[in-house]
């Protein structure tokens, strides 16, 4: 990709994007992806969040006395592109991937599976505790 189109994204706010048939282009480097600093919780799902899914996200960040603004959603396979950041927390939600260092790590079945299980919500509620312990 050409230095114009990558300033190009940056400007509009595209910080990370995926290309559908990596294949095609086997010399095309991973983008790396620079977090905000405002970022405090990097959410990990591969699923597409519908609304119901991110009403119950935002419910979420509200106990843990985060805002949506605070959070980043990107697949698991994104994670290892992550940069520096100033992140306080890590959820991976679903999927199996690496978490970056130097934040406390949240694990959950994902969204969807959560809405029906209180079990799942529960021990995610357990989790956020014990960090605060």
């Amino acid at each position: 990709m050409k230095q114009r189109d990558l300033q190009l994204m940056k400007a509009i706010g595209l910080t990370y994007w995926q290309i559908r048939k990596p294949g095609f282009f086997p010399e095309q480097e991973q983008p790396m992806i620079d977090l905000p600093d405002t970022c405090q919780l990097l959410f990990v799902c591969d699923e597409e969040l519908d609304e119901h899914d991110r009403w119950l996200f935002g419910r979420i960040l509200g106990s843990m006395k985060l805002t949506p603004e605070q959070a980043l959603c990107i697949p698991a396979a994104a994670v290892e592109q992550v940069r520096e950041h100033h992140l306080k927390w890590c959820w991976v939600a679903g999927c199996e991937a690496a978490h970056p260092a130097g934040c406390q790590l949240l694990t959950s079945p994902s969204l969807k599976s959560m809405h029906t299980n209180p079990g799942a919500k529960k021990a995610l509620w357990q989790q956020i505790c014990s960090y605060d312990a």
